[in-house]
């Protein structure tokens, strides 16, 4: 791969001859953070070049014309555009025109100014791999970063589209994709897990735990010890209290877990509990009040001795 620079030096082109990198990684540009930057702009020029390839052509009267094609700055480009300055600064790089090398540099420029979000990575990846054939391990060495960690990467494509979407927007982070990723072969628990996590704004942390919870659940489900009724009984506590109820049984008694994620949801949970306990109480004072025993007898009758209380002669037939 040849990889050469004009002169090293910079050059100044009309923003309307650099075509947009086809290859870019980015798909979201946040707004806001754009507008900042063309802010900047406007006050202080482009202090880092764009990177581009230089490409001529010939025009229909037989002249030469030359385009250039982004490698490496679409925000600068973009912000340029809204800030209305005609001319940027930019780098021109010769070389092959290579697909793969210009993802891949368009790839490490973002990732080492930390520009992409996860998404955008994984999608990144996963092109050099099914596009350019390159391995994980090959993507890990481009970009500085282990097997593993681009493995995982792409892995974040296999989850459903509105994790994904959480995950781009920075409404979850990419620790809480884990879990949810966790429970792959489960997709009514992934979502719940998935709205959990949005709702109750649980950390990674809590996230992993009620993840290894259900994972735990399903290989007792498929244990020699399954018990069907001690499973019915968690799950009619869960459906009651609102929380994830987990039942242990021993060789003698067991025990009960509970999970709460917050002060509040332990408070709920006491005043469910406590409002079972007043209503059984009620009902047993009710059951108590109809059993009571009425004496309707006499007053003579009730204050005759114990003696001629069980006197045959006071008895009737």
């Amino acid at each position: 791969m040849t990889q050469q620079f004009h002169n090293d030096s910079i050059y100044w082109v009309e923003l309307e001859k650099i075509q947009p990198n086809p290859y870019q990684p980015r798909r979201e540009f946040n707004p806001v953070k754009l507008q900042n930057l063309a802010d900047s702009i406007r006050q202080y020029g482009v202090l880092q070049p764009l990177v581009v390839t230089r490409k001529e052509y010939q025009t229909d009267d037989g002249g030469l014309s030359v385009n250039y094609e982004l490698i490496a700055g679409e925000r600068r480009l973009r912000a340029s555009y809204l800030a209305g300055i005609n001319q940027v600064p930019v780098i021109i790089r010769t070389m092959e025109d290579d697909g793969r090398v210009k993802l891949e540099i368009a790839i490490i420029e973002n990732i080492q100014r930390e520009d992409l979000n996860p998404m955008d990575r994984a999608f990144a990846f996963s092109r050099l791999v099914n596009e350019f054939n390159f391995k994980h391990i090959e993507i890990g060495q481009k970009v500085g970063k282990s097997r593993e960690y681009v493995s995982n990467t792409i892995r974040l494509l296999s989850l459903p589209d509105e994790v994904q979407k959480a995950i781009s927007e920075c409404i979850i982070t990419e620790g809480h994709a884990r879990p949810i990723m966790m429970l792959v072969d489960k997709p009514e628990e992934q979502a719940t897990l998935f709205k959990e996590i949005v709702a109750k704004k649980l950390t990674v942390r809590e996230a992993e735990s009620i993840s290894r919870r259900i994972a735990v659940d399903r290989i007792r489900k498929h244990s020699r010890n399954f018990n069907p009724e001690i499973m019915e009984f968690e799950n009619k506590l869960t459906e009651t209290l609102g929380a994830r109820v987990q039942i242990e049984k021993k060789e003698i008694g067991g025990k009960i877990t509970i999970d709460f994620l917050s002060d509040e949801d332990l408070r709920g949970i006491f005043n469910i509990l406590n409002k079972e306990n007043v209503e059984n109480s009620s009902v047993l004072q009710m059951s108590e009040d109809k059993e009571e025993l009425i004496d309707d007898r006499s007053k003579e009758e009730k204050e005759t001795t114990d003696e001629d209380l069980y006197s045959i002669k006071n008895f009737s037939i």
